[in-house]
């Protein structure tokens, strides 16, 4: 069945606009309907080096231009998100993976931020006046953009996090090349008028699966590359960006450890609980997948999170829910294996564990909690993506921080507590890239988003977002020239066995 949105089939952005591909096309569903959404292009190596090539020819422009101008064009990127009404980009968000209206929206209004932060931290400073070595020498070091940057992107959150990488390298002075990921493909295509005002070839965006994305990684027209997916998606491009030596920012994902102590008030960390967890249906890679709470606020806890997980309604994006559907059948699937893997190993279903009966068209599950998890089970091992809070009772502080850290991941991690030295020592002892105590799930822009171990390497946001995206050129410059006391030839007392030496 055709969609009004097929007129729009087989569309990249290449030089500034919207241009068929002219590849094969892949049909895109509704998780939550199967309703034929559109079609996206499944882009072959040959196209993908043909927009590398372009990008690489508009850099050469946008890296000359001095700080001022190019946070000018990064303010009026902004200008055009703030003018423009969210309503048709987040209707195809909401189409492509079924994320519900109130956080595609929400999605959308945190965008522009990005780009106005941005264009003014790279203003702020472009290097660095070292304490010299020689009198008369200054010696500094420059920040230079790669040339172009490829940013291969998830479907949970395809426009915050193209902006948190694709701001960052274009303030650095790069071309970018977005490659979304095949469900949100649509929705990015459509967000990419606000880069109308940059000079053409500036922005592109590729569509397809592997092979546009490995084309665009190997291309000698790009330099740089930055990766948001599952661990062996991340895997497989740093590999591919190694054997290149191009510099690479993975995130991973993660199973984030939600740790309650007992000095913590239940009704918040309940609510803070199911936020955690079941946000965006748990496809978030910050979702808090294993929680870990005292004995002595366990039964409490576990009450008090099932009573607010039981409210939480299930529909559409376009309904009033806070549960969508998975993005796939494949992803569903892989929830409903972790749940009765668990559930056969002595886990106890506090509540959901099943597909909601009045939801037999798309990929919903209820949002579910287990109890009395244990370490083995492969719950506790593997990211779920999706809602499912693993629930297990500790004795002790140390004991809660051991299990939370006994995970391959470490990208987030929740402590709620209102002992001081409990908070202190968990940001500190917690093995994860970000520590939030009593208020999960937080991001900031001036401040770096990653993870440590599996969950990735480098990071998003803040000064070390944007220096992923530049790199640094030493210069030494002499006022006058002049002959050095150590240049050749040496004189003859420095010579081994001299009266002398040079010291």
């Amino acid at each position: 069945m055709a969609s009004e949105f097929d007129a729009d089939a087989g569309l990249i952005h290449r030089g500034g606009r919207l241009v068929p591909a002219g590849a094969p096309l892949i049909e895109t569903l509704d998780p939550a309907t199967l309703a034929h959404v559109g079609f996206v292009a499944e882009c072959p190596a040959a196209l993908a080096e043909d927009v590398a090539a372009e990008a690489a020819a508009a850099q050469r422009a946008w890296g000359r231009l001095d700080a001022r101008t190019r946070a000018a064009h990064l303010h009026r990127v902004s200008q055009s998100i703030e003018e423009t009404p969210f309503d048709a980009v987040a209707d195809q968000m909401v189409r492509d993976m079924g994320k519900p209206w109130p956080e595609a929206t929400g999605e959308l209004a945190n965008v522009a931020g990005v780009f106005r932060y941005y264009a003014e931290l790279a203003r702020d400073e472009a290097g660095k006046v070292a304490g010299t070595t020689e009198a008369g020498s200054l010696q500094m070091a420059r920040y230079e953009p790669y040339g172009v940057s490829v940013h291969i992107l998830p479907y949970n959150f395809p426009i915050l996090l193209m902006a948190w990488t694709v701001a960052a390298s274009l303030a650095a002075g790069n071309a970018v090349i977005v490659k979304p990921a095949l469900p949100t493909s649509l929705t990015t295509l459509r967000f990419m008028a606000h880069f109308d005002s940059l000079p053409p070839g500036v922005v592109s965006c590729v569509t397809g699966g592997a092979e546009a994305a490995q084309a665009l990684v190997a291309s000698p027209h790009t330099h740089a590359v930055a990766v948001t997916g599952g661990v062996a998606t991340c895997r497989a491009v740093a590999e591919a960006a190694g054997r290149g030596l191009k510099p690479c920012v993975a995130e991973a994902g993660g199973s984030d450890a939600f740790i309650v102590m007992p000095s913590a008030p239940v009704d918040a960390a309940a609510a803070g609980a199911v936020t955690a967890a079941f946000h965006l249906t748990g496809q978030v890679c910050t979702s808090a997948e294993r929680f870990f709470v005292h004995r002595d606020a366990y039964d409490a806890f576990l009450d008090a999170f099932a009573a607010k997980t039981r409210a939480l309604r299930i529909g559409t994006g376009f309904e009033q829910a806070e549960i969508g559907p998975l993005v796939s059948e494949a992803a569903r699937a892989k929830v409903m294996r972790l749940v009765d893997d668990a559930v056969a190993k002595g886990a106890r279903v506090v509540t959901g564990g099943r597909v909601p009966p009045e939801r037999n068209v798309g990929w919903f599950y209820e949002p579910t909690i287990l109890a009395d998890v244990a370490p083995g089970m492969a719950l506790m091992r593997e990211e779920a993506f999706g809602p499912v809070a693993a629930v297990t009772a500790v004795d002790s502080f140390e004991e809660a921080l051991a299990q939370a850290n006994d995970s391959p991941f470490g990208l987030g991690a929740t402590l709620y507590t209102h002992d001081l030295a409990e908070a202190m020592r968990g940001a500190e002892a917690l093995e994860a890239g970000m520590v939030w105590v009593n208020n999960p799930l937080i991001d900031n822009d001036a401040l770096p988003f990653g993870g440590v171990k599996q969950s990735g390497f480098g990071r998003s946001l803040g000064r070390q977002g944007l220096d992923a995206f530049r790199r640094a050129k030493m210069v030494i410059l002499d006022r006058q020239a002049t002959v050095k006391d150590w240049w050749y030839p040496y004189p003859d007392d420095w010579f081994h066995g001299s009266a002398r030496g040079r010291f």
